[in-house]
């Protein structure tokens, strides 16, 4: 008996050791290229990699620079930029971090760094090392994930691997994203650089702002429409297997956005390919800090302080001078500080409430009871995670979207924002005081964070399951919003507008012409007659 109960065991290890490996063979070959020269970005987009990884899919990447997160199962090629280019990308940060940034300064930014931010991509394209990808032929990829970052030319990655494709972007929807998803745009909903409190309307003010950055998104997308289409041509234009660019652009099946429009605003229509995961980037559970940075926080009695301003600004892209006022300000305050600066043989100066670090577990810092305030650049990603964990914010916005997020931090109550460029002192210390002191910042900031992780799904859940969808029906299609294919004209009904003018016209002209015949005929002949009368009386 006991014989045969060691053997009926033997067969069920076997059996769920066997379930386990034809799971593993189920795992999907997924593809991801993420050209963009951002380590922020870099971050969410390997997010989704590793969730993917994690579920027992066989994940391949190619991206610019070495990851910060992974998985060990990913096999990863890096393409990097030349020293030259790094130096150029660090010399445009340095001249960034001098001048007060708005919405022109941001477009003025992305047309200087161009040669680098967009440029660059298509070079890691046309190397060796990506083409490797296709040309074996015994690669063979189920889907293929692009990080979109001014380069839909990437579109043709899915007929480049006879896969569908997958869009990646760090952000919410945005005119240029939208144009892929047939997602519809409309001037009513508050663009990225306009800070519109949630549930609350855009007045007067903010509806010609908003305005404003829909016309310049709009021109700055038919110049850069342009450029995208010689790089496609410059890519994938000799081989007639591929599409063109036209084409291509209508065959994206999906797009993972890094946010979280319920919680985050702005309420807006979104077509069902149109996938939020904000803040996949968040661990679900904390990691254990490094011994030194927990036990400085662990002792911290008057709770303590971060800053960081993000992976892609480093500390000597900031003038020495703002160094030092940053310093004098954080040396003088009784909370202790943790400051990511990268060069720690040259730090800013020694104080015993100060911990530099060269890199830091960011969202496992912020989930410390201990951090009552996140001094930050405003970056997506960084927004999130203090607002996941509940602490207010200091925003000290430096380029792109980064101002428009600072004001929605301001607007929302979840902090207050300084200009870098300027930073006094005085003003730096106020501001501390005013947040670390006034519980509203910390009420609302934890308000928010009981919204934003009220979801049906999870953001990785959610990356599984509709990766999965798309892959089980091939491109899922059926998706697909019918703007895709409509052009803007047929889109914006302009055709039809042009034809009720038209109509219009012809009617206005008709009626004219009819009215003014029986005018004629009413009026003209009892005028004739009297003219008549009079000259037969003289």
């Amino acid at each position: 008996m006991l014989s045969s109960f060691k053997s009926f065991g033997a067969i069920l290890v076997a059996f769920v050791i066997l379930q386990s490996l034809l799971e593993e063979c189920k795992g999907a070959n997924i593809l991801g290229v993420f050209t963009s020269h951002s380590p922020s970005h870099l971050i969410v987009h390997m997010s989704i990699m590793k969730t993917l990884a994690e579920r027992g899919h066989n994940v391949t990447v190619l991206s610019s620079m070495p990851p910060k997160v992974t998985h060990k199962s990913i096999k990863h090629i890096v393409v990097p930029l030349s020293a030259e280019d790094e130096k150029i990308l660090d010399e445009g940060m340095s001249g960034m971090v001098k001048s007060k940034q708005s919405i022109m300064s941001m477009m003025n930014s992305a047309a200087k760094s161009q040669s680098i931010l967009i440029n660059k991509q298509v070079e890691v394209l046309e190397d060796m090392r990506f083409k490797e990808l296709y040309l074996n032929k015994d690669n063979k990829f189920d889907v293929v994930f692009f990080g979109f970052f001014f380069n839909s030319y990437q579109v043709a990655l899915g007929a480049r691997f006879n896969c569908p494709v997958i869009m990646s972007w760090c952000g919410p929807p945005m005119p240029m994203v939208n144009e892929l998803l047939g997602n519809p745009e409309l001037s009513s909903v508050p663009q990225m650089h306009v800070a519109v409190a949630q549930g609350q309307p855009m007045n007067f003010k903010k509806r010609l702002h908003n305005l404003a950055c829909n016309i310049g998104f709009f021109m700055f997308n038919i110049h850069l429409n342009r450029k995208l289409q010689q790089y496609y041509d410059r890519l994938w234009g000799i081989d007639p297997s591929m599409p063109s660019f036209e084409e291509a652009k209508q065959n994206v099946s999906l797009a993972f956005f890094n946010g979280h429009s319920l919680s985050e605003g702005p309420i807006r229509p979104n077509v069902p390919a149109v996938i939020e995961i904000g803040g996949i980037q968040i661990k679900s559970k904390p990691d254990p800090l490094p011994q030194d940075i927990k036990k400085f926080l662990d002792t911290a009695e008057h709770g303590a302080v971060l800053f960081s301003l993000g992976s892609i600004l480093k500390g000597e892209h900031i003038p020495p001078e703002i160094v030092s006022t940053i310093f004098k300000a954080l040396s003088s305050i009784k909370q202790h500080v943790i400051w990511k600066w990268e060069d720690l043989e040259k730090v800013p100066g020694k104080s015993p409430n100060i911990l530099y670090k060269k890199w830091l577990p960011q969202d496992d810092i912020l989930a410390h009871p201990n951090i009552k305030l996140f001094i930050n650049h405003a970056g997506k990603g960084s927004v999130q995670e203090a607002l996941f964990h509940g602490v207010p914010m200091l925003a000290l916005p430096v380029f792109a979207d980064h101002p428009g997020t600072a004001d929605k931090v301001v607007e929302n109550g979840y902090g207050l924002r300084l200009e870098l460029a300027i930073l006094e002192e005085k003003q730096l210390k106020a501001a501390i005081k005013e947040i670390i002191e006034n519980p509203k910042y910390a009420q609302k900031a934890k308000s928010f964070s009981q919204l934003y992780r009220d979801r049906p799904l999870s953001a990785q859940e959610s990356v599984v399951y509709w990766t999965e969808y798309v892959i089980r029906h091939r491109g899922a299609p059926h998706m697909q919003s019918p703007l895709v294919k409509m052009g803007f004209i047929a889109s914006n009904n302009l055709d039809i507008y042009i034809l009720a003018l038209v109509v219009l016209y012809l009617i206005l002209i008709v009626s004219k012409v009819f009215w003014k015949f029986v005018w004629r005929k009413l009026f003209g002949e009892s005028k004739n007659s009297s003219q008549n009368n009079q000259k037969k009386q003289q």
